[in-house]
């Protein structure tokens, strides 16, 4: 590396140098990531990046091109505001990426990602979403037209709450903080927040189970832990965590147009409804809704990520880090509709940005690029994919279990 007094432009470094710099070990205040060669110090500007700090420290000490292409619909508007960041860049002599990363394949994505774009598959229907936003708004009023001409009996009650629990949200702002999270390192331990049930709640992974094993570690009877999922996992997701977190979310980063939209849709849940059922009646509806709506979420999300491989970070390339950490379930109509399209798990998390109406038609051209290089391409039945989950537990439950017994 050239002498401090350099301008920032003349600077070279090595990949050994930007490994350091990921904000722990003896570098701990520093953070540096590389993005098409160029080196940027993101030390402190990690605390105020538009889409959260954790996400974008994933990639402290590593080469982050393929996730900030993946990320951002606008690169030219964003690498302005991120000249200022700007320290150096690669000296000649080292790769354009790291030696854990398989060369051939970043180029191959690289390829796709640009043939996908010449193709408009990154531009959404509007005719597509539109329809789907009245899909919701007829189920929704189906809901209260239900209870309203059939009456609040048992059957009516739980159609319309079923009806209501299948068009529920979450605020963008929420959504993105941690869904963003998870799509830059899916599966990765410490990274993920969505395999942060590991360790207090279940034992995930094969190689994480049984790390947990040998360290002696119990929070739970990680070997019923295929049963206990029943009770903590699909109907208590939402109604016990998420439906506080959100509005601590919303508060705490100021988020008060997201606040709003929220308030408003409580508001207008009881007063539509309050006079059908009472104060009792519409308790019992949202709490209700709310248990739908989480086994529905729980299983859907999770039958894609819960059976596949979970880890550290490795740091791989873009392409083999979604791969391993995803799987889909076979499309059909149904399946489009009750998974909203996440059936396409694969196509979702290798292009984020992409309209769910596109997801399969770049499916073959995916396909392709793993039977070129050798990577199986999951897909299975939806109740396969269900069941996978429950087995999945079992066997790392089991894995643990041997471990902390034998190891």
């Amino acid at each position: 590396m050239e002498e401090r007094g350099a301008e920032p432009e003349q600077r070279r470094f090595t990949w050994e140098e930007i490994a350091q710099r990921t904000g722990r070990g003896p570098a701990a205040d520093e953070r540096w990531l590389v993005i098409d060669r160029k080196v940027y110090d993101i030390s402190r500007f990690h605390r105020r990046h538009p889409g959260g700090s954790r996400v974008i420290s994933h990639y402290a000490g590593q080469d982050a091109t393929d996730p900030f292409i993946a990320f951002h619909l606008d690169k030219t508007l964003v690498k302005k505001y991120m000249s200022p960041l700007l320290i150096g860049e690669l000296a000649p002599d080292q790769p354009s990426f790291e030696p854990s990363k398989n060369k051939k394949l970043v180029e191959d994505f690289r390829e796709l990602r640009a043939t996908v774009e010449k193709m408009g598959l990154l531009k959404p229907n509007r005719t597509f979403f539109l329809l789907h936003l009245c899909h919701i708004l007829a189920l929704d009023v189906a809901a209260w037209l239900t209870i309203w001409y059939f009456g609040s009996s048992t059957v009516p009650f739980l159609f319309s709450a079923l009806l209501l629990g299948t068009v529920q949200g979450a605020p963008a702002s929420w959504w993105n903080h941690l869904h963003f999270q998870h799509h830059a390192k899916p599966n990765c331990f410490r990274k993920d927040p969505d395999v942060n049930m590991h360790p207090l709640f279940f034992a995930l992974g094969k190689k994480l189970s049984v790390e947990l094993g040998e360290q002696k570690k119990k929070f739970m009877p990680y070997n019923h832990q295929h049963k206990y999922f029943f009770i903590i996992g699909p109907p208590a997701l939402v109604p016990l965590y998420f439906q506080w977190y959100i509005f601590y979310f919303v508060v705490q980063r100021k988020q008060w147009v997201d606040l709003a939209w929220m308030l408003t849709f409580y508001i207008r849940f009881f007063l539509t409804y309050l006079p059908l059922l009472g104060v009792k009646g519409i308790l019992g509806l949202h709490l209700l809704v709310r248990f739908i709506e989480s086994n529905w979420f729980v299983w859907i999300t999770q039958m894609n990520h819960i059976p596949m491989h979970i880890d550290y970070d490795k740091n791989v390339d873009w392409f083999s880090t979604q791969l391993q950490a995803t799987c889909n379930v076979r499309q059909s109509l149904f399946n489009d509709w009750f998974s909203g399209h996440l059936n396409f798990q694969i196509e979702h998390h290798l292009f984020p940005t992409m309209p769910r109406h596109n997801y399969w038609k770049v499916a073959p051209l995916v396909k392709s690029l793993c039977a070129k290089h050798g990577i199986e391409y999951h897909c299975k039945p939806l109740l396969t994919a269900f069941a996978d989950i429950v087995y999945s537990l079992k066997d790392s439950g089991e894995l643990w279990l041997d471990a902390y017994l034998h190891k």
